[in-house]
């Protein structure tokens, strides 16, 4: 008796299943198939393109971690009168700044990162021929790299 009933239901589901879709023209359920596959390729784009956002920020904000510390480094070995150890803390934060600039794309954001990676570069050239730096100028330098930081 329940296979005879299982046969039954499923007859009439089959009957009513191709009644509603027989009532619909195949052009209207391939539009709604075509819509629901361009959403689907515009829904995984953008998690995509987010996604890809996200990890670009997380290693730009990486690199500038990497580069304020090497930065701080560089004040503790110049307040100790370690000028070689200093220039090599600030050729490290060279490094690390100009590895983002490398993935970044060209915006101001990237401007700013260029003119770090050159004040940087100065101070280094400044300590290494000799020239005194103050301690002043490179927290000037830290703030300006936290001011990046917090964009």
């Amino acid at each position: 008796m329940v296979k005879f009933l299982v046969v039954v239901l499923l007859l009439v589901g089959a009957f009513g299943a191709g009644y509603y879709l027989g009532q619909r023209p195949v052009g209207t359920l391939q539009r709604t198939v075509a819509e629901l596959q361009q959403s689907l390729k515009d829904v995984s784009r953008n998690v995509l393109d987010t996604t890809l956002g996200i990890e670009r920020d997380l290693r730009r904000r990486q690199g500038l971690v990497d580069a304020k510390s090497r930065l701080v480094q560089a004040k503790a070995h110049l307040a100790d009168r370690n000028f070689g150890d200093a220039a090599k803390e600030l050729a490290e934060a060279v490094n690390a700044v100009e590895t983002i600039i490398k993935g970044a794309k060209p915006d101001e954001s990237a401007n700013a990162l260029k003119d770090m990676a050159g004040s940087l570069r100065e101070v280094k050239v400044e300590i290494v021929t000799g020239k005194p730096v103050s301690l002043k100028q490179l927290d000037e330098l830290q703030q300006r790299m936290d001011q990046l930081l917090n964009k």
